[in-house]
């Protein structure tokens, strides 16, 4: 008898194939399942990439105020807004005084910024600082002034002057009646290591903030700093307004010209009213630390050798060196006889004004005399190192006449060198905890 065909084999072969099937339909539910997932974080990605870009890179408008409006509501939380930072800014922008001024002081954590901010504080104005507190000096320095202006309830808002979207959101929250520009890339030799920095702050943030400006309604007036740099190679002493300045002899003396020529620009076509100020080697209390007064004080003190420059004909190097409480005066008398700006929606109505002045103290010092008068007040002989003047930028000598801010505002410098660098060296032994052997009457002086 036949034995029974053997159906195992047939069986297992059936099974083996089911299998194969199934593991391939599953393998490629799992490719679409794993495609579809895919996609859909790559879209999810790629909206985020065009929201962030959007938010970074609004579209050109003719009206790009209040095109921005929208993006800067957005973005606003990316830099601690929200109604409690409006609550701050305007606060701190509001004038207590009849008529007062609401002013935006740029480079408010800087050395004439934060003077000015608090001058115009406590005569009633409002004032809201801003700053980027970047790290040219010793950022704890800003940030104690910062200290400082926050005891008078002045806010000082952290952003960088090419951060349109943040400027204009300032501007929707706060009708601004003027700017005082101070905001800049400073310092003659640094130039020569990092250029970029002056083009960024100096040229590309001013024309940020004027374009800012000219879009907003009603426009401020505009009071900002330009240098006494500009007169650059000029030989006619003393520097007036009137005397060229086409040879500037470094790139921050080259981006401050800009300045006064794209201010020009500004003024021309959108109506916008703005003075520049030339300052004069501005020094004081809470000062500059690349400044040569201050880092001379800081060398002697510890025992250093400091360096003096001398001309190429042996000339000693020569600075209209002007205290900080003149130049504060300066800049609050350029604010209160500042006109209106007379452009509405970034379009020009009438002719503005325009103007330029120095502000220096018209009697200029030697270097050595500088380095004299810092150590007699120290009580401390200087390790001198005299060598001549390289071709870094900085100029031999300059010299302001003020005749026409005196004529326009009342200008007029009452604090000569001496006396100024004794309120500085009070202010330098105290800030720093020095155990010195400054002279007693360092102490009793009065601030």
């Amino acid at each position: 008898m036949a034995s029974p065909p053997d159906m195992s084999k047939t069986t297992t072969g059936k099974l083996e194939r089911y299998n194969s099937y199934i593991r391939r339909l599953n393998h490629t539910k799992f490719l679409s399942a794993s495609s579809k997932l895919l996609f859909r974080l790559t879209l999810l990605a790629a909206l985020i990439l065009i929201f962030f870009f959007t938010l970074n890179y609004p579209p050109l408008s003719d009206n790009s105020h209040h095109v921005l409006h929208h993006h800067n509501f957005l973005s606003s939380t990316f830099y601690g807004g929200g109604a409690a930072w409006e609550k701050k800014v305007r606060h701190s922008s509001t004038p207590r005084r009849p008529n007062g001024f609401s002013v935006l002081v740029t480079g408010a954590g800087g050395f004439v910024g934060s003077h000015c901010a608090l001058a115009l504080k406590k005569r009633g104005d409002g004032v809201l600082g801003l700053d980027n507190f970047n790290s040219y000096y010793d950022p704890s320095l800003k940030r104690a002034r910062q200290a400082l202006l926050a005891q008078h309830q002045i806010f000082i808002v952290e952003a960088d002057l090419n951060d349109a979207h943040l400027l204009t959101k300032l501007f929707d929250v706060v009708p601004f009646t003027h700017i005082l520009h101070l905001a800049a890339q400073a310092g003659v030799r640094y130039a020569m290591k990092n250029p970029q920095s002056y083009v960024n702050s100096n040229i590309a943030g001013f024309i940020n903030l004027l374009e800012i400006a000219k879009a907003t309604n009603p426009q401020p007036s505009i009071v900002w700093a330009s240098s006494s740099s500009v007169y650059g190679l000029n030989t006619q002493n003393p520097f007036s307004e009137s005397h060229g300045t086409d040879q500037p002899a470094s790139l921050y003396a080259a981006t401050k010209k800009a300045g006064e020529e794209i201010a020009h620009t500004y003024n021309h076509i959108y109506g916008l009213s703005i003075t520049g100020l030339r300052f004069f080697t501005v020094y004081g209390p809470w000062g500059r630390p690349d400044m040569a007064y201050f880092f001379f004080t800081k060398d002697i003190l510890q025992g250093k050798p400091i360096t003096i420059y001398q001309t190429a004909d042996d000339k000693e190097v020569a600075r209209d060196f002007t205290y900080i409480d003149d130049i504060v005066r300066g800049c609050i008398g350029a604010l209160d006889t500042a006109e209106k700006s007379t452009g509405s929606g970034g379009k020009k109505k009438a002719p503005a004004q325009l103007r330029i002045y120095n502000l220096g103290n018209t009697s200029p010092v030697s270097v050595g005399k500088l380095v004299s008068i810092i150590e007699n007040l120290l009580n401390v002989k200087a390790k001198k190192h005299v060598i001549k003047m390289p071709r870094n930028g900085d100029v031999p000598y300059t010299h302001a006449n003020v005749s026409l801010a005196y004529k326009d505002f009342g200008y007029k410098p009452t604090t000569d060198l001496a006396s100024g660098l004794r309120k500085f060296v009070k202010w330098y032994i105290g800030y720093y905890g020095i155990e010195s052997k400054v002279k007693k009457e360092n102490d009793s002086s009065d601030d």
